[in-house]
């Protein structure tokens, strides 16, 4: 201690004074010494402890600044990491919405033996069927006497109906059943005869359907036939021509029903018309039918959105968000008490200084 020090200084001054004569002074003469001697050193400086006392508040703002610093830049990452985790259920949400309206076609080929019987729609129109026949393997035979009536061995009906999208206009269609055995390459081939016209251009017009015994199985068939009509797509052959067409049927399976469609192939080949010319003036119509080959394509729309895959990720972004929020909010309440207690650290301070 300080007054131990004096004590022991004084007490060598005045041994020297009194020539070490054992008359030494009291160690309670000090008693009554200022208190203000505690605090400074023999040569008048401030002690280290004021200087502690002095420096620590700067050093403990200091210390607060870079926490509420470091604070903040914890709070702007969180922040940054919350707008990219919106940013990633915002996309997820959309992806799965996509994906559920735009499904994606699986497509497959199966193959078959048969098929069953098309129906064979033509609109001859003035024109006149002169022969229907089955053939196989690709083999026609020559014709003979062309433009004449022929046998015919295949299976046809008549069906009158109002067009649907022209109410007022009665239509003739001309019902074939088609070929079925694909591994024979089973065709048929149909000669329609007209006689000359006004027109510039002569066609007949037909249309595919999937099943003719869906025609014959019909309760009403004007209906049935009115329904393809809006159904199906229509082409056309043209006269002096052969048409080969060869179809191929698909099946697209949707999220409710399912479609059937037909595709087809055709080639054209001129006919060389050797009649006398006085019989050239009847035009002549040949059409050839045949399934291309002994697959059927099936098409399904697959939705690839995975309900549970999406919901997966919204929990764990939902779960950040969560964590972010609440750390977000005990950094506010954690940076509130901390301006509190410097608040109230300073208004000590000046109440000290002030008294």
């Amino acid at each position: 201690m300080l007054r131990k020090e004096n004590s022991r200084s004084y007490q060598e001054f005045s041994d020297d004074d009194n020539g070490g004569d054992g008359n030494t002074l009291s160690p309670d003469f000090f008693d009554d010494a200022p208190d203000d001697l505690e605090h400074e050193e023999p040569n008048g400086s401030i002690s280290q402890e004021d200087d502690a006392r002095e420096i620590s508040p700067s050093m403990r703002f200091s210390k607060a600044c870079l926490k509420n610093v470091f604070t903040v830049v914890l709070i702007f990452i969180y922040l940054l990491l919350t707008a990219v985790a919106v940013f990633l259920a915002y996309q997820t949400i959309s992806d799965f919405l996509d994906k559920l309206n735009h499904p994606v076609m699986s497509v497959t080929y199966k193959e078959v033996d048969s098929f069953s019987p098309a129906g064979i729609a033509l609109y001859p129109g003035r024109a006149q069927l002169l022969s229907c026949r089955h053939h196989f393997h690709d083999y026609i035979p020559p014709l003979e006497n062309p433009g004449e009536p022929q046998e015919s061995d295949c299976v046809y009906t008549e069906v009158t109906y109002f067009g649907p999208f022209t109410n007022q206009t009665e239509k003739r269609a001309l019902v074939v059943r088609g070929p079925a055995d694909v591994r024979n390459r089973e065709l048929i081939f149909m000669q329609f005869s007209q006689n000359e016209t006004e027109e510039d251009f002569s066609a007949i017009t037909y249309m595919l359907f999937a099943k003719f015994s869906d025609l014959t199985n019909s309760a009403n068939q004007s209906e049935f036939m009115r329904d393809c009509e809006r159904n199906y797509s229509m082409w056309t052959f043209s006269g002096g021509f052969r048409t080969w067409v060869k179809m191929s049927l698909v099946r697209t399976s949707g999220k409710s029903d399912e479609a059937v469609e037909f595709r087809q192939e055709s080639t054209v080949v001129k006919f060389n018309d050797k009649r006398p010319e006085p019989e050239q003036s009847n035009q002549l119509f040949f059409a050839v039918f045949e399934w291309r080959d002994p697959f059927m394509q099936e098409i399904r729309l697959i939705v690839t959105a995975n309900p549970w895959n999406s919901i997966a990720i919204l929990c764990g972004v939902f779960m950040a968000l969560f964590k972010a929020a609440n750390f977000a909010k005990l950094s506010v309440q954690w940076i509130v008490r901390m301006r509190k207690r410097h608040l109230r650290n300073k208004a000590r301070e000046l109440n000290q200084v002030t008294n």
